[in-house]
């Protein structure tokens, strides 16, 4: 896919260093774009590529197909939304499981 700027670059994952939601983070300044409505935060960033590992890249709206809330409160409320969007989305590998997952080494 072309992308409208390297996924590896500045504008993306520095390098290959960040990935999915340290990317989407530095999008959004924490002081002045909260609360952040979810519908323009994605017509703004939507094309833009998302780092999720060291093998796949995907639009930032396509994570965003997966979040529920229309409007975040705050980073935090956004960080949690983001991260239950990838989980449900399939995005991460990664999914703990057992009696602690909060404790299971990724």
């Amino acid at each position: 896919m072309d992308w409208p700027h390297d996924p590896d670059g500045e504008d993306g994952s520095e390098g290959g260093r960040k990935y999915d939601m340290a990317v989407i983070a530095k999008k959004v300044d924490e002081d002045e774009d909260f609360p952040l409505d979810r519908d323009e935060f994605v017509a703004e960033h939507g094309d833009e590529p998302i780092r999720i590992n060291h093998r796949r890249v995907v639009a930032l709206a396509d994570i965003f197909e997966h979040v529920e809330p229309d409007e975040f409160e705050t980073i935090v409320d956004m960080h949690k939304a983001v991260g239950d969007a990838m989980r449900s989305g399939d995005f991460w590998e990664y999914h703990p499981k057992g009696a602690n997952p909060e404790h299971n080494p990724a």
